[in-house]
């Protein structure tokens, strides 16, 4: 039986970061794709560098070169990689042989053929399931987690996609055997980027004390 693990992407701000960093999530993101509200920048902060080794800082690229992501998460001491664009499993294959951990977003709705997930299940450590919208990256809604009775591959997943506190229950409903984890990110913000520390702390509290798969 393994516990959820956290994920709390869309990190930004210094203080805030340090702040949830002590809420003590199992992986924190960083967005590393400029048209986003949550573009946590190329410059290294020491914010970043201070988050404690048991928290994996997670770099979040979409459809950036591979070369510039293994630049980035050098620079930034990254040690897993999210990919939320059209990434070929190729690609994955490079970022995962460099030693990073490789997560594999893929947009969810009714339409989605879980078949084109086969081809990336040597090259990816986790896959990502969000909704699918018009643009890259989060929505901040969620989609029919029953579609993932369709899933019926080897790699652990990731739900994200509109999770708020009061999703709970929810949470405590759905089962999958390959089911790792939760995404969190734009329903526990204050604003873009900025966090509420007390309902991410909160929220890993009640995961960590009743969930487990």
């Amino acid at each position: 039986m393994n516990q959820l693990k956290i994920k709390v992407c869309g990190m930004r701000e210094p203080d805030n970061i340090a702040g949830v960093a002590n809420a003590c999530p199992d992986y924190m993101g960083f967005i590393f794709y400029e048209p986003s509200k949550r573009f946590v920048g190329f410059e290294p902060q020491n914010a970043i560098f201070s988050v404690p080794e048991s928290v994996v800082k997670v770099g979040v690229f979409v459809n950036e070169q591979i070369e510039r992501i293994l630049q980035l998460a050098s620079t930034f001491e990254l040690e897993a990689i999210q990919l939320h664009g059209d990434e070929s499993p190729q690609e994955c294959q490079q970022i995962q042989k460099s030693g990073l951990t490789v997560f594999k977003a893929f947009s969810i709705d009714k339409s989605f053929d879980f078949n084109t997930l086969n081809q990336y299940t040597e090259v990816c450590d986790f896959f990502l399931f969000d909704t699918k919208g018009a643009l890259p990256g989060g929505t901040g809604k969620k989609f029919d987690w029953q579609l993932l009775d369709n899933y019926q591959l080897k790699v652990p997943f990731f739900l994200s996609g509109g999770i708020t506190p009061d999703d709970l229950e929810t949470i405590s409903r759905f089962e999958h055997p390959r089911w790792r984890g939760l995404d969190i990110n734009s329903g526990f913000e204050l604003s873009p980027g900025y966090k509420d520390v007390w309902k991410v702390r909160k929220f890993i509290e009640i995961i960590r004390h009743k969930s487990v798969i």
